[in-house]
């Protein structure tokens, strides 16, 4: 019997199968050898390369060598089925697809007694992924050790070193190695593998439902029982009850049979919160969470708790979808209209897109819940595609918050030069003296967004990107927010010489600053990106706002979505217009949804809450929108000028992306493959709109230059086709300093 094994590698002339043996041990049950780890001989590799066997058949054309090894079996059938469909939808290897259903190491066991000091060396990447894999495919580095040590790291993150010799057959001397190259160093972190370990939560039960939740339970829960895929969007304002109903359909799939749910949340700032109410439902035991903030040993036992069967209820953030959940039920992306369920890393999956095959092909249902449904998720709706249950009210009968708008240039006339307005300010020192609690908002950390020199008007650029340094002033250091390059404060234009250097623009940090100079008996805590940098941070800043009723949160994202706080009854948004002023078609869209979303931070309990929104566009169509909180006024004027400028969800986008070191090489390839393009298109006559090759918004992100394609079509196998001979054309130039990327519908248009 012969095994058809796809090889682990990037390489894309390797994104096939290669034959061999079946050793004569296993031939009896062939069969059950589909999905298995394999180490077979490869090529002229001295080393055996990793493989999984995809295919079992009676013979070969070939004169093949014997699979050397037989490892634990991870994948099966519908797993490979679903690899095989991702990489043909994301342009990329069969492998990349197939690690994303791997456990953290694919060989022997962790001993989960074996870590227990507080304090844990751990081996963590010093380069940029795409500059290993870069330095590894151009033979820059040749120690087959070293390589897998390398890939066990981009895959698995910050690991322990035992980690790395047992689970990539590696040593500690190749890590000693790596470190003194530059492409890892060893820091000290604190591990705990059991992240359930220190919660102690009171068992709660299931609440009455009102009419609308009902409705939408029973809905659902029909399409449970007819065991036929289905899907469903709940659509709910703010506070309306969405999380009672998932505790309910799963509480309901675990009755009928011990079916498994997978239930999807956005940040990782979201999962502490819905995976206490899930343990508090349902008990510690049934619940694991997979997410990035997991130490490897804690991602492994957790991986392996769902594999068992032992939990029956999965919560994670993106790549939780590919936990290896046996008897699915039901899958539920919460906040479904966030750009995070998009990969921006290859493979360049959208989440929601996978969760649908894979519901198809186990035959459940899916649910969306959002109070702001993508705008290509409702269209789905309205054409009937999707089933609309709508939620109109609160579930505790409170209201919706009152929102005022305040016009920052009116302020500005009146001689207010600060961040927060005279309504804002009164507001805040109301809520100070109710013993309330307020959150303030704002898109932006650091302390100021850029640093010029008024006499010549030099901005201080990274030296990597093309991009301006914000200043953080709890280290006084200039940093990149794509890179990570820092540098110290400048005083002196290194253009003309002048000490007139001004810091301009307003981030998190100069916004906590300006509160507490306004507000100085006030507690303030803030979440950002800085503060949320250690292990359980995010948890402890919001549990330590709720617990200790702290005054005033200010935060980015991070605070906006789906966190419910009692005592809340006053949301301040400093800037609403940082996200209208984007180079993106969705940046109407985004600006609505967030102020929506943290609008729905306020007055969630009895008391009524208020809003009051910051912004030099008053009359912008998303903030008047927001202030309705109005989302189908804002989804009909939005969808017509969708369709008359051919956007989604009337087109798809395809971007090419090209990046290089060297300048002339990225724009060369790019032109080349424009050329390539155009006359396909001419020629076969198929229904693309093709744009010029551009440099990229961004233009250059660490040393590397950027140029683009963008590609507007229906998508279809035609496209699908066209884009990977697209890829085979250009591989076949050979460039050796310039990577093309393509991806599906981006996020992230710069």
């Amino acid at each position: 019997m012969i095994a058809e094994v796809i090889i682990q590698s990037n390489v894309k002339n390797l994104n096939k199968t290669f034959d061999y043996k079946i050793p004569t041990e296993y031939e009896e049950n062939s069969m059950e050898l589909i999905g298995a780890r394999v180490l077979v001989p490869f090529g002229r590799m001295k080393s055996l390369e990793e493989g999984f066997i995809v295919n079992i058949k009676k013979s070969t054309d070939y004169d093949v060598k014997e699979i050397a090894k037989v490892e634990e079996k991870y994948l099966d059938g519908d797993r490979i089925e679903l690899a095989n469909w991702m990489a043909k939808r994301y342009f990329c290897n069969v492998s990349e697809c197939l690690k994303l259903m791997l456990p953290p190491g694919t060989t022997g066991k962790i001993n989960s007694n074996r870590v227990k000091e507080k304090n844990i060396n751990f081996v963590v990447l010093s380069k940029d992924e795409d500059e290993i894999e870069f330095d590894i495919e151009n033979g820059k580095i040749k120690s087959d050790k070293q390589i897998r040590t390398l890939r066990f790291l981009i895959q698995n993150g910050d690991s322990l070193v035992s980690d790395i010799e047992m689970f990539a057959d590696s040593s500690r001397a190749v890590v000693n190695a790596l470190c003194k190259k530059g492409y890892t160093e060893i820091i000290e972190k604190k591990v705990e593998r059991d992240p359930f370990e220190f919660k102690d939560i009171q068992r709660t039960y299931k609440l009455p439902l009102t009419e609308e939740q009902q409705n939408a339970f029973n809905s659902i829960a029909d399409a449970m029982d007819d065991m036929l895929f289905s899907e469903f969007l709940i659509f709910g304002v703010t506070g309306s009850g969405k999380t009672e109903i998932y505790l309910q359909l799963i509480e309901k799939a675990l009755e009928d049979g011990e079916k498994a749910s997978i239930l999807l949340v956005p940040e990782i700032s979201l999962t502490p919160q819905t995976v206490n109410r899930f343990i508090a439902r349902f008990g510690k035991e049934k619940v694991a969470v997979l997410h990035s903030k997991l130490s490897i040993g804690e991602r492994y036992d957790q991986w392996h708790k769902i594999k068992e069967g032992k939990a029956k209820i999965i919560i994670g953030a993106r790549s939780a979808i590919f936990a290896p959940v046996k008897d699915l039920g039901l899958v539920i992306i919460d906040e479904e209209h966030d750009s995070s369920y998009k990969s921006e890393m290859s493979p360049r999956y959208d989440a929601k897109e996978v969760a649908r095959k894979i519901c198809k092909i186990a035959n459940v249902p899916l649910v969306l819940g959002s109070a702001t449904p993508d705008m290509e998720t409702y269209f789905r709706a309205g054409n009937e595609e999707i089933s609309l249950l709508e939620l109109s009210k609160r579930a505790n009968e409170a209201s919706l918050p009152d929102i005022e708008i305040i016009d920052l240039r009116e302020e500005l006339a009146k001689g207010n030069k600060s961040m927060i307005s005279t309504k804002l300010y009164d507001e805040i020192e109301k809520n100070l003296q109710n013993k309330k609690q307020t959150i303030l908002y704002l898109n932006r950390r650091g302390f100021s967004t850029f640093v010029m020199c008024r006499n010549c008007g030099y901005t201080v650029k990274c030296k990597n990107c093309n991009i301006n340094l914000t200043y953080h002033s709890n280290k006084r250091k200039l940093k990149c927010h794509y890179c990570g390059y820092e540098e110290n404060i400048v005083t002196e234009c290194p253009e003309c010489g002048s000490k007139q250097i001004r810091y301009f623009g307003t981030g998190t940090q100069k916004l906590e600053y300006e509160i507490n100079k306004m507000f100085p008996n006030a507690s303030t805590i803030r979440m950002d990106v800085d503060t949320v940098t250690k292990k359980n941070s995010h948890e402890q800043i919001l549990d330590r706002f709720r617990n200790e009723n702290i005054d005033i949160l200010i935060g980015t994202q991070m605070v906006v979505k789906g966190h419910h706080f009692p005592n809340v009854t006053l949301v301040g948004v400093i800037a609403a217009d940082g996200s209208l002023n984007i180079d993106d078609f969705r940046a109407n869209e985004r600006t609505f949804q967030i102020l929506t979303q943290v609008a729905g931070r306020a007055g969630r309990e009895k008391e009524k809450g208020r809003v009051i929104i910051q912004t030099y566009n008053p009359d912008n169509f998303s903030i008047e929108c927001a202030k309705k909180q109005d989302y189908k006024l804002f989804y009909n004027t939005e969808i017509t000028l969708r369709k008359q400028l051919k956007y989604p969800p009337f087109c798809d986008i395809i971007v090419i992306g090209f990046t290089s070191t060297d300048e002339n090489e990225v724009i060369k390839s790019a032109q080349q493959i424009h050329l390539y393009l155009k006359n396909r298109v001419i020629k076969e006559n198929i229904g693309i709109i093709l744009y010029k090759a551009l440099p990229a918004p961004i233009d250059k992100i660490k040393n590397k230059f950027r140029w683009r394609i963008l590609v507007k079509c229906k998508f279809s196998d035609e496209i699908i086709d066209l884009m990977n001979e697209t890829l085979e054309e250009y591989y076949k130039l050979k460039y050796k300093n310039t990577r093309i990327t393509i991806d599906l519908n981006p996020n992230n248009m710069m």
